[in-house]
This record gives C-alpha cells, sequence and structure tokens, in this order.
C-alpha cells in the first residue's frame, strides 16, 4: 500500500495463513483470492466475504453504509440502558 491507511491490510499471505481464515488459494496462479473481513473493535468478525471472482467482493460505499447503520444500532442499545 502506498498509503498510511490506519487499518491493517494482509499483505505475503501463506497458503496456511488462507488456510486458517478459509479462503480459497488459487493453485493455479499460486495465491489466495479475496477474503475481505469487517471487524468489531474486540476483533469478532461481523460480516465476511470470500470471492474466487470480482463478483461479492465488499463494495466500500455500501460497506461503510452498514458499518454507520450498525454503529447506529449499538449507540442506540447503549442510550436505553
Amino acid at each position: 500500500m502506498a498509503a498510511d491507511l490506519g487499518f491493517p491490510v494482509a499483505f505475503g499471505v501463506t497458503h496456511e495463513d488462507g488456510d486458517a481464515i478459509g479462503a480459497w488459494w488459487e493453485d493455479r496462479r499460486d495465491h489466495i483470492q479475496p477474503s475481505e473481513f469487517v471487524l468489531s473493535g474486540s476483533g469478532k468478525v461481523m460480516m465476511s466475504t470470500y470471492s474466487n471472482s470480482p463478483v461479492g467482493r465488499m463494495d466500500p460505499a455500501e460497506t461503510l453504509s452498514v458499518i454507520t447503520y450498525l454503529n447506529s444500532l449499538r449507540a442506540k442499545s447503549t442510550r436505553e440502558i
């Protein structure tokens, strides 16, 4: 990555790493297929996608919209306690 994103991005993932997260490994081109996760502050997987093509990958704008919505639900439930 050319810029500091403020969040971790995996680089140099091994076949064993891919197996650990349940990702598909493409043997023909020897690389991991996209495996995307939205994590909570505690590291719990809130949403994930696994893809072997461009179809099904997380769209940044849609993902941000869902995260914003989930955060609003969490804020509302905290206020009601």
